[in-house]
């Protein structure tokens, strides 16, 4: 049950002005590395809900909401934990949009959210070994996990009539969960995968990557890898070579740099990525385009990253507080039945009803449902790249 006391709701708000204060969040996600061409609209998109809930006027106890960006770099743990140790001790912050990599993700929660006690919610660390991970009930997620997605990965390369595959994936947490589910069932299903081998990010030649996989042959090589770094090479020496004409694309590879730095050799491969056709997607869509600087919100990642941002806010307005050891408890709560759905550009009405003492169901950009432990249910858009374009198919 999400009921609040009007009373005490009240009471915050009357606090006001006296207590008013700046409440930073910081937006940790890879600026450089091998997601950047994604990560300008996903900051875009977590400061637009905050610009929204400031303008609204319907904060509890006047508090500003303020972001702070910081350089998960994707890769580097060292260079994440550092950089969220300085969001904490430097900055302030009272809660962490990130990490967005799985790998740095998990190297954040465990050094850093962990031991300071700081709430963490990633719109798109997607490795299936989150669901396992202690968190002290820290760590959220707006991304499902990749134990989903490899079951739509089967089920759009059986339906295209793929009878075998090569995979290869980037060698860290994310690549690796994402390949093994992919694996998994698509064996299920009755496909047949030829290897699964993994990749470094960085390197200048992956001749002898590409010459393994197509040792092994395969009808379609999946690439479990991102868009700007290893992944791109694979597949620009896979097609120099002859290897492999056609790819299936999983959510670290979709993105519109990809098709722009392959080309026309790239139509026709197809693939996934975590993606909602809520109502609340062509709302923030209508928005984003309309704002004086406007971004892409249907870039991957993007409407995640929104409803990260929002829960923090409803959370804290539902929790009284910014202490992040109060507000956690509040999250599930917001994001989930029963209560009065909320879309996107509608954060004003939301926190003004939960100041009211009711309930919301705060469905955002991407249908927002949480399972336990604290990560999103899930829905897939399922792509093609046609003209050298990422056109959607449908929804899974």
């Amino acid at each position: 049950m999400k009921k609040l006391l009007l009373a005490t709701s009240a009471c915050a708000l009357l606090a006001g002005a006296a207590q008013a204060e700046d409440v930073k969040l910081g937006i940790l996600i890879g600026f450089t590395g091998p997601i950047e061409s994604l990560t300008p609209n996903m900051a875009a998109a977590a400061e637009l809900a905050m610009t929204e809930a400031n303008a609204s006027g319907a904060v509890a106890n006047g508090w500003n909401f303020v972001p702070v960006r910081a350089d998960s770099t994707c890769g580097d743990a060292a260079a994440a934990t550092a950089a969220a140790e300085r969001l904490i001790t430097s900055d302030a912050v009272h809660g962490i949009i990130g990490g967005d990599c799985s790998g740095v993700t998990r190297a954040v929660l465990t050094n850093v959210a962990m031991p300071n006690g700081m709430v963490m919610i990633s719109p798109s660390a997607t490795s299936p070994a989150l669901t396992q991970d202690e968190d002290n009930g820290l760590f959220f997620r707006t991304a499902p996990s990749d134990a989903r997605e490899g079951e739509v990965a089967a089920n759009i390369l059986v339906e295209k009539g793929v009878k075998s595959v090569a995979i290869t994936y980037t060698n860290n947490d994310f690549g690796k969960g994402e390949s093994e589910f992919i694996e998994k069932f698509f064996k299920e299903k009755g496909g047949n995968v030829t290897i699964n081998v993994s990749h470094e990010d960085g390197k200048a030649d992956y001749a002898a990557e590409v010459a393994a996989l197509a040792s092994a042959g395969g009808d379609v090589l999946v690439v479990a890898g991102y868009l700007d770094q290893g992944g791109k090479g694979i597949i620009q020496a896979a097609l120099d070579t002859g290897a492999f004409s056609t790819f299936y694309l999983p959510g670290g590879m979709i993105g519109d740099s990809l098709p722009q730095a392959i080309g026309p050799a790239l139509d026709g491969s197809f693939g996934d990525i975590a993606a909602s056709d809520a109502e609340g997607n062509v709302i923030l869509k209508d928005i984003a385009a309309a704002l004086p600087t406007p971004f892409d919100s249907t870039s991957a990642y993007a409407s995640e990253s929104y409803d990260a941002a929002a829960l923090f806010i409803l959370a804290m307005q539902a929790a009284g507080s910014t202490d992040p050891k109060v507000y956690k408890d509040k999250v599930m709560e917001v994001a989930n039945a029963p209560g009065e759905k909320i879309n996107p550009g509608e954060l004003g009405k939301a926190l003004q009803l939960i100041a009211e003492g009711k309930d919301i169901d705060y469905q955002g950009a991407t249908g927002v449902e949480m399972v336990e432990p604290g990560e999103a249910a899930g829905r897939y858009r399922e792509i093609v790249i046609k003209d050298g374009k990422v056109e959607t198919v449908k929804y899974h």
